[in-house]
């Protein structure tokens, strides 16, 4: 997967695929992103009362409808998945598209896929409880994707005889870009990640600046080189991706601002930015044609 600098965007699964939702997939690929991904949630945030459609059979009617373009979530969670049943679904999803898909996966938080599929007298899970279901959940899915029958029984997630044939097209599986920021997370991404994704930190979102948000990714891609380096792995060898929309400033108000958001990031180490696509009267609107001229112009600017 490891290339200098990419650029790729984010889909929300919220148009009907014959109403601009088809047209968006294909308008991706037109526009020259390295990859488009959708977001892997039962109801997320302010569109919870809104079209939401399923991330998977998303990304295969995508598939069907591009010829190029990566496709992936960012991210898929244990939080209403469990990993037999995501492989098998996978393995389907990457034959479809001819070994295009990457899946974006993390620990998942306290949204609302954290409390649908639970009685109304469970508590979600804890940070730590997440943490312990998504480092079972890495490996057996790991697992899954790459051999052919699996039995495993584990804390929490069990696999009998589980068969998975003929396996991916992409080969040992398709790759995973693992969202992380702590240390248990960060060891995930250096054991099974062919990328590491992170928005950066949250508690700058709102109150942070611009500066304290690229010293707080760089202390983030530090840790990770540590993490890399307990697993024996060259930390450049791993793909680094920053998914844009949570960091302080307004890297997309015009094209100059986000090559200016963009360098100094690609500089840290970063291989891939990705960018929303536009969602009118939303926290993701954007205008277009700055929209499309950071798709077809920033990465030529930066040289």
């Amino acid at each position: 997967m490891t290339s200098s600098r990419r650029l790729s965007t984010v889909i929300l699964p919220i148009h009907r695929w014959h109403e601009g939702g088809r047209d968006r997939w294909q308008r991706a690929e037109e526009l020259g992103f390295h990859a488009a991904y959708t977001y892997d949630h039962l109801a997320w945030r302010t569109f919870r009362d809104g079209p939401w459609f399923g991330a998977l059979p998303t990304l295969t009617a995508a598939a069907t409808a591009t010829e190029r373009l990566r496709l992936g979530t960012l991210v898929t969670s244990p939080n209403f998945r469990h990993p037999v049943t995501l492989a098998k679904e996978l393995i389907t999803l990457d034959d479809v598209s001819d070994g295009r898909i990457t899946l974006g996966i993390g620990a998942g938080g306290n949204g609302f896929d954290a409390t649908t599929l639970r009685g109304s007298t469970e508590e979600p899970w804890t940070p730590r409880e997440r943490a312990d279901h998504f480092a079972e959940f890495v490996p057996l899915l790991d697992r899954l994707l790459r051999e052919p029958t699996v039995t495993q029984e584990g804390r929490f997630y069990h696999a009998h005889e589980a068969r998975n044939i003929p396996g991916c097209v992409q080969r040992p599986r398709l790759p995973f870009a693992v969202a992380a920021t702590g240390p248990r997370g960060m060891k995930l991404a250096a054991r099974y990640g062919q990328a590491w994704v992170t928005t950066g930190d949250p508690k700058l979102y709102e109150n942070g600046t611009p500066e304290q948000s690229v010293a707080a990714v760089r202390g983030q891609i530090d840790r990770l080189g540590a993490a890399c380096e307990e697993a024996d792995r060259d930390v450049a060898g791993l793909d680094k991706i920053l998914l844009t929309g949570f960091t302080p400033g307004s890297p997309l108000e015009s094209l100059d601002a986000f090559v200016d958001f963009a360098g100094t990031h690609f500089e840290l180490g970063f291989t891939e930015i990705v960018v929303h696509w536009p969602v009118p009267d939303s926290v993701f609107a954007l205008d277009t044609q700055v929209f499309e001229r950071i798709a077809g112009e920033a990465l030529s600017q930066l040289g």
